[in-house]
């Protein structure tokens, strides 16, 4: 039986999971008719590599819930995107599904790599690879709740105006 304390505590983590799904179910279905398949799992892993970066600078203390380390993932997170959405062309001589493939391995590698600077590797290397939204606090909460909103209305509006 689910008590008080017990509702308190899971409730972040159930909100977490109606935006993820939400607005990754949306974003999904348009990745899939864009034919870039695996493009989420890169973004994810330069996310994971700005993090990274971000732990080893001064002003986080090694704190993985610093809100710079949200703010410097975020940017490699739209960089990673400026750049796939940039490379994207019928006449390349190399498919973007190879790039975004290079991309991942890369920051995969970068992200290993740095980890190994800090003190206590393996436990953010963990974090980093696995995470956990049994963690999510309320603040977290909204904070992805106001970001993937302003994402989907952007999205949404778009294909408005495209007619689609």
């Amino acid at each position: 039986m689910l008590d008080a304390p017990m509702l308190a505590f899971l409730a972040p983590c159930f909100a977490a999971s109606l935006i993820l799904a939400g607005i990754h179910a949306y974003l999904g279905v348009h990745v899939v008719e864009r034919g870039v398949i695996f493009v989420d799992l890169s973004l994810a892993q330069i996310a994971a590599l700005g993090a990274t970066i971000a732990l080893l600078l001064p002003f986080s203390s090694g704190d993985p819930h610093a809100p710079g380390v949200y703010w410097i993932s975020l940017v490699f997170t739209f960089m990673g995107a400026l750049v796939f959405s940039t490379i994207r062309s019928k006449r390349a001589r190399i498919p973007q599904e190879a790039i975004i493939g290079i991309c991942y391995a890369v920051a995969s590698a970068a992200s290993i790599l740095a980890m190994s600077k800090a003190t206590s590797e393996s436990e953010h290397l963990k974090d980093m690879l696995v995470g956990n939204i049994l963690a999510v606090s309320w603040p977290e909460v909204g904070k992805t709740a106001v970001l993937y909103g302003a994402i989907g209305t952007f999205h949404y509006n778009r294909s408005q105006t495209r007619g689609g």
